[in-house]
């Protein structure tokens, strides 16, 4: 009996050992606020394809880019991006066994670009300063109380901290006393070169909108190629710190040309490509996925109603009921 027991625990072994084992990897998607509370109906579409990790981003809303005071959490905005909606959606999500980052954001009036975010001089700085710690460490306070299992310091605020890095390594400090998860920043893909703090936070944080073609139509192979520079630059800044880096936006428009300057919003960009959206997508995954000092990252961007989101006439980055939905489906279920 005891040499019968044996064999079939080394054949149990045997088995187990030839059954591949999934690299873990963030499957992220950046979850976008609605006017409303949410509900399992709205989280078990990130389920479907196989994402487990959604990012949160209630917004601070700056008057133009020399104003120094960040307004957030006003009964003008929506539900999901104020405290109460944040708590709300975590509940939600983690019920039903989605982790959360919680990534507060900056919203400058007219969609100007936070990177460009400057003051005139130091009373201006320190009024910036003051208003933006009230606000991140709201937020970090939050998800403490939430379980969130990371938060974000911020997002694309490269004048801000090239200008004043002493406030953000002071403030990390500060988050750190108040939160107890992992911390990571978004930094803009040319900008994470140069932001000097990493050595204090978990993750090297890229928004990941990487130019990669100047054809309408770029084929896999083609947007593969032009991924190449980057993934070194990348595995370089990863091996030199020591962090895994964490891709805390990615994602193309389904757009012509979406691989020429894919940071771009504006909205005179009509002309539908639902083959340039899935090609340029699915390099990014094939470059960086099986990377071991990738950690994975959060697709730019999904909706909470899902059957209304996207669709194949739509032209925004959002791949919900778009070819390029199946084909994340399918590589997040490699992860």
């Amino acid at each position: 009996m005891r040499i019968f027991l044996v064999f079939a625990s080394c054949l149990l072994l045997a088995s187990c050992s030839m059954t591949p084992i999934k690299p873990l990897k963030i499957n992220g998607v950046s979850f976008v606020a609605s006017r409303d509370s949410i509900n399992n109906s709205h989280v078990n579409p990130i389920i479907n394809i196989h994402a487990n990790y959604a990012a949160l981003m209630p917004f601070g809303f700056i008057k133009d880019l020399e104003h120094p005071e960040v307004r957030y959490n006003s009964n003008r905005q929506w539900f999901g991006e104020t405290r109460v909606g944040v708590k709300q959606y975590v509940d939600v999500l983690k019920n039903k066994g989605i982790k959360v980052m919680v990534k507060p954001q900056i919203w400058v009036s007219r969609g100007q670009f936070t990177g460009f975010i400057k003051m005139n001089n130091d009373e201006e700085w320190l009024q910036l300063e003051t208003t933006y710690s009230k606000f991140i460490l709201e937020y970090a306070r939050i998800a403490e109380d939430v379980h969130a299992d990371i938060f974000c310091i911020g997002t694309e605020l490269e004048t801000f901290i090239d200008y004043r890095p002493d406030y953000w390594k002071q403030l990390i400090k500060e988050i750190r006393a108040l939160y107890s998860g992992k911390l990571t920043y978004a930094a803009n893909w040319n900008e994470y070169d140069r932001t000097p703090f990493w050595d204090q936070l978990d993750y090297i944080g890229i928004d990941a909108y990487f130019p990669v073609s100047d054809e309408k139509t770029p084929t896999v192979e083609v947007c593969k190629a032009g991924l190449i520079p980057y993934k070194e630059a990348v595995a370089k800044c990863s091996k030199t710190l020591k962090k895994p880096i964490l891709f805390t936006e990615f994602g193309y428009r389904s757009v012509d040309f979406s691989g020429k300057e894919p940071w771009k919003s504006d909205r005179s960009m009509t002309d539908v490509n639902l083959e340039a959206q899935k090609n340029t997508t699915q390099a990014l995954f094939e470059t960086f996925w099986n990377e071991n000092w990738f950690a994975g990252g959060f697709l730019w961007k999904w909706h909470h109603n899902n059957e209304k989101a996207g669709g194949e006439n739509n032209s925004r980055f959002t791949p919900q009921n778009k070819p390029a939905e199946a084909l994340i489906k399918d590589m997040y279920a490699n992860y």
